[in-house]
């Protein structure tokens, strides 16, 4: 039985290592990384695709950035229409922006989000601009990471501390399962707390005088096609 045992915590050390190794494959993409010349659509798309794809789910299937979902962001004012059908530098940082925010926020909340960014920030040749405010974002991360794999490695061993009279098997299931729970509700929470915030932006653009464009009317129809 000890045996069984250390094999199992071997085994999860494995899946722990395994899942600390993902979030190295997280990288995001820098402004240097983007061309100086204005992209096709085409060229956006492949751009990427080369870049992002290390950190998707399937890698081999994923389509990161497809050219419907690059209209649909133009048709819902989530990003500037191109110019002579070609994108800047900073339509690219944009698409990054989105890349991120679709997986937990609706093209609503998006809209409130970047509207303010493009309305005042892009293609602003002044010193504060989109690509200065990307890199103050984007540098965040790396400060971040290292708490962000104490804060998994922490969750995983107290996961690895549940359900001890479980038999066999079950037990094993029953602690991921629990793992997983824990990471769900974290992301729950802090979902619960971007969408007050969102909410919060939303009221202050009103506050201020902000006319609302014919976006939101087009969202349901835009999140149905992504």
């Amino acid at each position: 039985m000890e045996v069984r045992n250390r094999d199992m915590t071997i085994d999860n050390d494995d899946l722990l290592n395994s899942i600390l190794a993902s979030l190295d494959r997280v990288k995001h993409i820098n402004p240097e990384d983007i061309p100086n010349i204005d992209l096709y659509m085409d060229q956006v798309t492949t751009f990427m695709d080369n870049k992002l794809r290390s950190a998707s789910r399937y890698p081999d299937e994923d389509k990161i950035m497809t050219k419907t979902m690059i209209n649909n962001y133009a048709k819902n004012d989530l990003l500037p229409p191109p110019v002579k059908k070609k994108y800047s530098k900073e339509h690219v940082l944009l698409l990054v922006f989105i890349y991120y925010y679709k997986g937990i926020l609706s093209i609503s909340d998006i809209q409130t989000l970047l509207r303010p960014i493009t309305q005042q920030f892009f293609q602003n040749d002044q010193e504060f601009n989109l690509e200065s405010i990307y890199r103050e974002v984007f540098g965040m991360k790396e400060k971040q990471m290292e708490a962000l794999k104490a804060d998994v490695i922490q969750k995983f061993r107290a996961a690895e501390e549940t359900f001890p009279d479980a038999p066999g098997e079950s037990a094993e299931f029953l602690k991921k399962f629990s793992f997983i729970c824990t990471l769900s509700f974290d992301v729950y929470i802090k979902k619960l707390m971007i969408e007050k915030m969102v909410d919060e932006l939303a009221g202050m653009r009103t506050g201020a005088g902000f006319q609302e464009t014919e976006g939101k009317k087009k969202t349901v129809k835009a999140e149905k096609q992504e």
